[in-house]
């Protein structure tokens, strides 16, 4: 039985930062030129996983497949609390 006491550490492979900004740039110009919310559009997609939320346009949706979306996550969260502290 595994002991639920102790804090796991989540790992992934590292990708670099600008690509991670790049995809983001790329799925939410894509998403505004095709008329959607892309804040909406993407928080769907990291909560679901369903690449639906993201058009084909512009190969967004095969970019923004190839990325982890934990790793997603992290970059946005890392993002928003260093600009917090400015």
């Amino acid at each position: 039985m595994e002991n639920f006491d102790k804090t796991m550490k989540f790992d992934y492979e590292e990708i670099p930062k600008e690509d991670v900004k790049a995809v983001l740039k790329n799925v939410h110009r894509t998403l505004e030129e095709r008329g959607y919310n892309a804040v909406n559009q993407i928080v769907g997609y990291l909560l679901s996983g369903d690449p639906a939320y993201i058009p084909r346009q512009n190969e967004a949706r095969n970019q923004i497949r190839h990325i982890d979306r934990d790793v997603i996550m992290e970059e946005l969260v890392s993002y928003y609390l260093k600009e917090s502290d400015q």
